[in-house]
């Protein structure tokens, strides 16, 4: 049997009406709470009264108290009007309820029985039987019409009494006695329960039979601990008596038994022993609530004195339970009080969204307790600061939600986020919490506001569904304007304009450069401003400005400018400020040109740029790759350009241009030691040899002479080449490689001085002969070709020659004669 320590509810002294809940030492949930009823209950009645007994009915309480006295009140403890009975003049023994709340049935060591109406006296009883009755149990169909109005008592006999007959008159009938004192009495449905000395006894009314008999089970005196039943259903029958619990179910026999017993049964299906005297017993779903007094009383003083009672939640089962929770209860006075003082009652929901509602009834206190819902639960998540797991908890279930709000509880997460510094989270979830609340936006960014966490929330703020108030946004970019400006920049371009007072932020920045004058971040920011306002020519002249202060690497590519000017079609604008668009990026700003040059002519960008030589260049090196012909007048200033700028680009250009003037080209070579492109404006100039000079004495590259020679095909030329080269090994090797098939190798090998070492020499004369051999082949196949060619060309002519030749056809008489002679002649081919 498990025992785990008990949680301990309490219920304070002083009257609240909620109850405080001290933590188990497991930090366990519980599963009930607490309330103890107040109101008309605790001042009226309690102050000067006792409770013996109570019914509960889902409109109403009646407690009997100990001076025979029968109050009503509502479930919160508010007397009912008019509803207060005097009805016996000592202790009410038990109360009973009809099932429509329409009868009340009570006993008293009095010995009257009294029925009272609560909306008719019609059917209102009293009965005396001289002697005291300790149990009552209305007919829960008493009001219907025809029901008989009955009524069970129990003192040393079980009496059925009823109204019947053809004068309607009232009639008993003794369904038991001879065991003892009968001290509660339940009935529910068709089954009637009662108690006495030996055990538990059930009647079935259908069949007017008695079915079971459940004994006692134990050895302690029946006096001083009751029987405590509750029906759960019209066929479960819980009991707790003393230290003992069974679950009884009332069945149908499948067959006839031979020995005639009744048509039901009972079968016990949970039994087990607990280590306190059980005072009441109630139904939870599949598992059972039972109220528990201690066996061992405590110390106090010199005295011994009754412990608290607990409220014990089990799950049954045969010889055993778990145990699911344990609340001890200060109950008032508890101290005091024997098991027998105690009462637990169950008032079950009629629907789904009602609770069962539990009463613990002891002489000057009732508390109710029910289970905890799903506000309790989160309540119990948000104290022990598991706020992640309540917010889930709250938006799974927010249709369930009585006393707090998804929204609550997401704001309480989000406070406790803040107070603990993690900013970051709690930005993160203000999305999530706060939705498309603009009141709770504007509070929490004011609270972010506070703690100085703007940067944080900045990347969540909504820009629409909601819009927040422009304030809000002015209040985040300034932040950010006197703490990083850069973000400040990056704001500035993505937010929408109409978040904000755009001129409110211009003037802002203004302020903040007046003390930074060199802050080109905040200069570009400035520039964006001006743009969103409209303000394109002051706009462009920030932005010329941030071009003159920042640095190269932080310059190049920035499109800011070339976008501002593209869009809104500046270029008038820029017409005089081309220079200053170079110093900015020179290739966007030739870009820029080039694209529009219906807008800005080559002309006048070259009479800007003229005095600055490294932009003239990008921009008309730029427009040659467009195309050559849109700048052939600046040619001649380009080899300049290019000599200066560009040198691997100025041959490239001299072969593709005709415009420019070959001897100032030759000069700018000549100063700068350009030699290939000396050499191909010498041969363009006709200056061969020259040319060959250069490439034999400065370049001294064999392979070029000898293709530049190839590609002049002079015979001076190679003669002054084979002359240049005839003492220098290395282009006598290059020469017998190459000139195989364009010179006589004659005129080279006889002008080698004997001894001469040649490296490859070898393989260079391999090569002539192999040349050669190619050479004789070449030739030998081409005039077997040609010959093969006229031969058959001659024989096509000798056929062709041999052909019919077609002329008009001879008349002939007869169309057959004709016919033939058409025949006769040879077709031609």
């Amino acid at each position: 049997m498990a025992t785990p320590a008990a949680n301990e509810p309490q219920v304070e002294n002083d009257g609240e009406e909620e109850t405080s809940s001290e933590e188990s030492e497991e930090d366990c949930e519980p599963k009930l709470k607490y309330e103890r009823i107040g109101n008309d209950l605790k001042n009226k009645l309690l102050s000067k009264d006792c409770v013996s007994c109570l019914a509960v009915h889902s409109k109403f309480l009646v407690v009997g108290t100990h001076w025979g006295m029968i109050h009503i009140f509502d479930h919160a403890g508010n007397a009912i009007r008019d509803k207060e009975i005097a009805a016996h003049t000592t202790t009410v023994n038990q109360l009973s309820i009809d099932d429509s709340g329409d009868f009340i049935a009570s006993c008293s060591d009095d010995g009257r029985v009294l029925i009272n109406g609560l909306y008719t006296a019609d059917n209102n009883q009293s009965i005396n039987f001289d002697r005291p009755v300790k149990a009552v149990a209305i007919d829960p169909k008493f009001s219907k019409h025809g029901s008989g109005k009955s009524f069970v008592t129990g003192d040393d006999k079980l009496i059925l009494n009823e109204k019947g007959g053809l004068f309607y008159r009232h009639k008993t009938t003794l369904l038991h006695q001879g065991e003892g004192l009968i001290r509660e009495i339940k009935w529910k449905g068709d089954f009637i329960a009662w108690t006495n000395d030996h055990g538990v006894k059930i009647f079935d009314m259908s069949s007017r039979t008695r079915i079971t008999f459940i004994s006692k089970d134990h050895s302690y005196r029946a006096d001083l601990y009751k029987c405590n039943m509750c029906w759960k259903d019209g066929q479960t029958l819980l009991l707790a008596w003393a230290d003992k619990v069974k679950v009884c179910i009332v069945k149908e026999r499948l067959e006839k038994d031979v020995r005639d017993l009744p048509q039901r049964y009972v079968e016990i299906t949970a039994m087990f022993t607990i280590d306190s005297f059980a005072c009441g017993i109630s139904p939870l779903g599949e598992s059972l609530v039972i109220l528990t007094f201690e066996k061992e009383a405590q110390e106090e003083g010199n005295r011994q004195v009754s412990k608290r009672p607990h409220l014990l939640i089990v799950e049954p089962h045969m010889e055993y339970f778990e145990e699911i929770s344990n609340d001890a209860l200060t109950v008032r006075g508890f101290q005091e009080y024997k098991p027998s003082d105690y009462h637990l009652e169950i008032l079950v929901s009629e629907t789904i969204e009602d609770e069962n509602l539990f009463y613990i009834v002891s002489p000057k206190d009732i508390i109710v307790s029910k289970e905890r819902d799903i506000d309790d639960h989160i309540i119990w998540l948000l104290e022990r600061e598991e706020f992640e797991e309540a917010m889930l908890v709250a938006e799974k279930n927010e249709h369930l939600l009585r006393k707090l709000s998804h929204k609550e509880v997401a704001r309480q997460y989000l406070d406790y986020l803040l107070s603990e510094e993690n900013f970051e989270e709690a930005a993160m979830q203000c999305p999530r919490i706060l939705g498309k609340n603009k009141e709770l936006w504007e509070a929490e960014t004011l609270k972010f506001h506070k703690l100085r966490q703007l940067k944080v929330l900045a990347p969540y703020l909504p820009r629409s569904d909601p819009q927040l108030s422009p304030t809000i946004y002015e209040l985040v970019l300034n932040d950010f304007l006197n703490t990083d400006a850069e973000k400040f920049l990056s704001l500035v371009k993505e937010w929408p304009s109409n978040l904000y007072n755009v001129q409110t932020i211009i003037t802002a920045t203004l302020d903040r450069l007046d003390r930074e004058r060199n802050n080109t971040v905040l200069l570009r920011a400035l520039g964006e401003l001006y743009t969103l306002e409209r303000q394109y020519e002051k706009s462009l002249a920030i932005y010329l400005k941030y071009c003159s202060i920042a640095k190269t690497k932080e310059r190049l590519g920035n499109t800011d400018v070339f976008q501002l000017i593209h869009k809104y079609n500046l270029f008038t604008s820029i017409s005089d400020k081309i220079v200053q668009l170079m110093e900015f990026d020179d290739d966007q700003a030739a870009t820029l040109l080039i694209d529009n040059m219906d807008k800005l002519p080559i002309e006048q960008v070259v009479k800007q740029l003229e005095n600055h030589e490294k932009f003239l260049f990008a921009y008309l090196d730029r427009v040659c790759q467009k195309d050559q012909q849109l700048c052939q007048a600046y040619h001649g200033p380009l080899v300049k350009l290019y000599a200066e700028f560009a040198p691997k680009k100025l041959l490239p250009f001299l072969k593709s241009s005709i415009h420019y003037p070959l001897q100032r080209a030759m000069e700018e070579c000549e100063v700068r030691g350009l030699i290939p492109e000396q050499v191909y404006l010498l041969g363009r100039m006709g200056d061969l040899k020259k040319a060959l000079s250069l490439i034999t004495t400065r370049l001294k590259d064999v392979d070029q002479a000898i293709e530049f020679c190839k590609d002049k095909n002079d015979e001076e030329l190679w003669a002054d080449l084979i002359k240049f080269s005839i003492d220098k090994p290395t282009f006598i090797k290059g020469l017998l490689h190459n000139i195989g098939t364009h010179v006589d190798p004659i005129r080279l090998i006889p002008q080698i001085q004997n001894g001469m070492e040649i490296p490859g020499l070898r393989d260079s004369l391999v090569k002539i002969l192999q040349d050669y051999n190619l050479q004789m082949s070449l030739r030998e196949g081409c005039q077997r070709i040609l010959t093969a060619d006229s031969f058959n060309l001659l024989d096509r002519l000798v056929k062709t020659q041999k052909r019919a030749v077609s002329v008009d056809s001879v008349r002939m008489r007869g169309h057959e004669t004709s016919s033939s002679a058409q025949r006769d002649v040879p077709e031609f081919l």
